[in-house]
């Protein structure tokens, strides 16, 4: 097999990877291709309602339990529904406890999921904000960006999300990048490199103690 073929196929396993293990997984693949209307008009309403240049880049710091900080720049410009979704559950406390529950080295760690396995999420979904699904994201997926997981519905994100640790550029079009690691890289490169299992599961869970504005 040549060298582009075989980087073609681990670009179509990582991005099954990340469809199989989206919020609902195999539990929820019968969801409407549309959106919660309830959800969507809140959100939708309270990112319309930003107008501060301030307020369009919010950060927020994700500490874990081990203390570490990883400090995130989101784009509400690139992708307000989904800053707002979730800036909205991070006001809730909703992440929490919660885990880095999919380690990937060389690809990203993935968390956000309540019930900690991968298949877990919210029964509110939010839009999809990328190319394929009709929207002009420009943010591409390098090494700390931050973007939300999905079944293969495209409006089937909810809460799970996850950041890359190196580039990840075949995802373009396809997730809905919403912001950038700004600080705490090494943080990221720390929890990439724990001992996972067959399934990508740390045998040792990887506790988020809390995500909060900054």
């Amino acid at each position: 097999m040549s060298k582009i073929m075989l980087v073609f196929a681990l670009a179509v396993a990582m991005c099954a990877l990340l469809i199989g293990c989206g919020n609902g997984g195999a539990a929820e693949e019968a969801v409407a291709e549309n959106p919660a209307p309830d959800i969507m008009e809140e959100v939708e309403a309270e990112a319309e309602a930003v107008t501060g240049e301030d307020d369009m880049n919010p950060i927020i710091e994700i500490t874990m339990e081990n203390g570490g900080v990883i400090e995130v720049e989101l784009d509400r410009e690139a992708a307000p529904i989904t800053v707002e979704n979730f800036l909205r559950l991070v006001d809730e406390d909703f992440y929490d406890g919660l885990t880095f529950h999919r380690i990937i080295l060389g690809f990203m760690i993935q968390g956000g999921d309540p019930d900690g396995t991968g298949s877990g999420g919210l029964s509110d979904k939010i839009k999809g904000e990328f190319a394929n699904n009709g929207w002009d994201n420009p943010i591409s997926h390098k090494r700390g960006v931050i973007s939300m997981a999905r079944t293969d519905d495209p409006n089937s994100a909810s809460c799970q999300f996850f950041i890359t640790n190196v580039d990840a550029v075949f995802l373009d079009g396809q997730y809905a990048g919403f912001g950038r690691v700004i600080s705490g890289m090494e943080v990221v490169d720390e929890i990439s490199a724990v001992t996972t299992d067959a399934n990508d599961r740390p045998t040792t869970p990887v506790v988020i103690e809390s995500i909060r504005r900054k």
